[in-house]
């Protein structure tokens, strides 16, 4: 009977020494694949950086100089106003 204990134990130590080993391969894996998207993910949003970066410097400075422009005609409208 002892014998078929330690042999159960054995069977039981084996399957779960090969489902950790398995679980850590598979965990590992998905290691890899996070770092490939990050390098992927990184490369976009660098891109994505560079586009957006000159559209909002366009865009600041067609506002800047809008903005002026209101300022000058509201200027030019107070100054007979205010005396």
């Amino acid at each position: 009977m002892d014998a078929v204990i330690w042999a159960a134990l054995g069977i039981l130590t084996a399957a779960t020494f090969g489902n950790l080993y398995y679980l850590g391969s598979k965990i590992a894996g998905l290691g890899t694949r996070i770092d490939a998207l990050d390098t992927k993910l990184s490369g976009r949003i660098d891109s994505l950086d560079t586009k957006l970066s000159g559209r909002i410097d366009s865009l600041d400075a067609r506002l800047t100089a809008r903005i002026d422009h209101l300022a000058d005609r509201l200027g030019a409208h107070v100054a007979p106003h205010a005396g």
